[in-house]
């Protein structure tokens, strides 16, 4: 489990097609190598992914992570490349403090940047999902992008708005994002399972 408060920033320095069915992605960091235990889980964009091995490449931390047929569908990581650049955050462990919401890093899908308005304090981002993720999102409640806990401003439709604050600019890949930029989407969890249940509920 995470927090959705992004712990460093990290950079794709190489892409590894392992198989028709996996890709391996190699991620500097700012983490210790020693610190970073084989199997651990890392948020890397809001995937939760599993370090399959760690170390340095010219001097500097890394950690190589694979990806399945699955995540690289439904996530934006089938697009990563070298140069990627993407929010880090270690899992939590029980006592750690819970500063944004209870994140997963089960993505259930890309949502497109539509707007982006620039004000002194924050930044209003306007995001277009499809209809069937739109259902699950609601006005003041939580939601995760490319691994940051954010609180849903409005919705309207297939779209939605969120405040940013420039803290959150400035430590994240946000700072950089601009209109037709697509980011990985985790809803509420308690959304999902009110869902299922309202289908599956006798008629």
């Amino acid at each position: 489990m995470f927090s959705g408060i992004v712990s460093g920033l990290g950079e794709v320095l190489d892409v590894e097609e392992r198989s028709a069915e996996l890709r391996r992605f190699v991620i500097a960091c700012d983490y210790e190598p020693d610190s970073v235990a084989v199997g651990t889980s890392i948020a890397c964009s809001g995937i939760c992914l599993t370090v399959v091995d760690r170390g340095t490449i010219s001097g500097r931390p890394c950690f190589a992570a694979d990806a399945a047929a699955e995540t690289l569908r439904v996530t934006t990581a089938g697009n990563w490349r070298r140069g990627t650049r993407i929010n880090l955050e270690r899992s939590l462990r029980l006592g750690d403090e819970l500063g944004g919401h209870l994140v997963s890093g089960h993505v259930d899908g890309v949502a497109e940047l539509v707007t982006r308005d620039d004000f002194i304090d924050s930044a209003s981002f306007g995001l277009r999902v499809s209809s069937g993720l739109a259902r699950l999102i609601v006005p003041k409640g939580s939601i995760a992008l490319d691994g940051v806990a954010l609180t849903v401003n409005k919705v309207e439709s297939v779209m939605f708005s969120v405040m940013v604050i420039p803290h959150t600019l400035q430590v994240t890949t946000f700072g950089r994002l601009e209109p037709g930029a697509r980011l990985n989407i985790e809803v509420d969890q308690l959304a999902r399972y009110v869902a299922r249940i309202l289908e599956t509920a006798p008629r």
